[in-house]
């Protein structure tokens, strides 16, 4: 590892990977590390992502696509079942992902780029000089070193240490951080080309249940709920376990995972001198779904081409850096986010029995495609009671 580079990239997930690839192909000397022994390890995602959404990154490649879908079944409280065929469904239909697989691959087009890569190598504090960013200070395989740059990309997750060291407040308030245990379980009866959602106070208060087929009988079978409803006795993996034993009895579990998934709002402010923050880092997963690939991707590739541009006019301050927190929060996604959240705190507070009503409404509903603000709006309509509940949801998705 050279003491000295363009552009430091901490994280070696799908945000990392972007950037550290989007900046190395802009001609760049990109320096990307991850504090795991191994890329794309352990998996704490139900990896499933939109077909056309990951097309916009990557040509999908059968070595690291588990499941190719054909439906989404959301299942309510009382058992009622909404199956959406992949013709409705839009991107809530796609691919489940081998991330194992599929991070490696990222990451490999990144070193093919230009970019160095460095496991189990860890950013212990940033360097800072007169209040900006300069580089890192990190332990590679137990050596201490200091690695300067001009630009340093904050790609590490949900923990997102870097960028708090660095001065950024990124703390999530307990009742918007989803408690999630999932189990890789085989041997089980499913539909093999469908991710079905579990709903219900039951079932995942304030979150849902899910499983998304990995092959003809194995499927990642997780599940998130609020961190206000974590306790004794009705902790995520207490839910988790009581489904298994119902639908699953015979099945065999092969890995178990947990962690914590963010669903609030975007960090208010991406950048800093001298530091952006991509991916799940600032904060970018979906507050509806908890899906975050395609964020990261999109936030980690925008961070490469913003960060490279400030790179070559030789100045990385804040006020240069914030053309990359404007864009993302003017597109697509970022408008999307906003609306979902908004979307969020509004079905959280559901019990079963509207749950169910809501599902009852869905089932007959004609889409020519499943959209948040679609189904919103012809819920609204179906179920005249709710306006008043959610008038002020409508204006802002209108």
């Amino acid at each position: 590892m050279k003491s000295n580079y363009d552009i430091l990239v901490v994280g070696g997930g799908p945000a990392g990977a972007l950037a550290a690839k989007t900046a190395a192909e802009a001609g760049h000397s990109v320096c990307l590390i991850e504090k795991r022994p191994a890329i794309g390890t352990p998996v704490r995602c139900a990896e499933g992502i939109g077909k056309e959404l990951l097309k916009e990154f990557i040509e999908p490649d059968e070595r690291w696509i588990s499941a190719d879908l054909q439906r989404a079944r959301i299942i309510a409280p009382n058992g009622a079942t909404i199956s959406l065929d992949q013709s409705r469904a839009g991107n809530e239909v796609g691919y489940i992902l081998d991330r194992k697989v599929f991070d490696r691959e990222l990451v490999w087009r990144a070193a093919e780029a230009g970019s160095d890569v460095f496991v189990k190598t860890r950013a212990v504090a940033p360097i800072m000089e007169n209040g900006a960013v300069k580089g890192a200070k990190v332990i590679s395989a137990g050596k201490a070193m200091d690695v300067s740059a001009d630009l340093v990309i904050a790609a590490d997750g949900v923990e997102s240490k870097f960028a708090r060291w660095a001065g950024l407040n990124t703390t999530v308030p307990l009742g918007e951080m989803m408690s999630c245990v999932q189990y890789l379980m085989t041997d089980i009866p499913i539909d093999p080309v469908s991710t079905d959602f579990y709903l219900g106070r039951e079932i995942a208060p304030e979150g849902y249940l899910w499983v998304f087929p990995k092959g003809d009988r194995t499927a990642n079978v997780g599940i998130g709920i609020s961190g206000r409803q974590s306790r004794d006795g009705t902790r995520a993996r207490d839910y988790l376990d009581r489904f298994v034993a119902e639908h699953f009895p015979g099945g065999k579990i092969i890995e178990h995972i947990v962690g914590g998934v963010s669903i609030c709002r975007p960090l208010p402010c991406t950048v800093a001198d001298g530091l952006m923050v991509a991916g799940d880092a600032a904060r970018v997963v979906d507050p509806i779904t908890g899906g975050g690939i395609f964020n990261a991707m999109f936030t980690g590739r925008m961070a490469g081409q913003v960060g490279s541009e400030c790179v070559s006019a030789g100045t990385c301050t804040k006020d240069a850096l914030m053309k990359y927190d404007e864009a993302w929060r003017a597109s697509y996604m970022g408008k999307t986010l906003e609306r979902n959240y908004k979307v969020k705190d509004y079905f959280i507070t559901l019990d079963d029995a509207k749950l169910n009503d809501l599902a009852g409404s869905l089932a007959n509903i004609n889409m020519e495609e499943f959209k948040v603000s679609t189904l919103i709006m012809e819920l609204i309509k179906r179920n005249p009671k709710m306006l008043l509940e959610l008038r002020a949801l409508k204006n802002s998705i209108a």
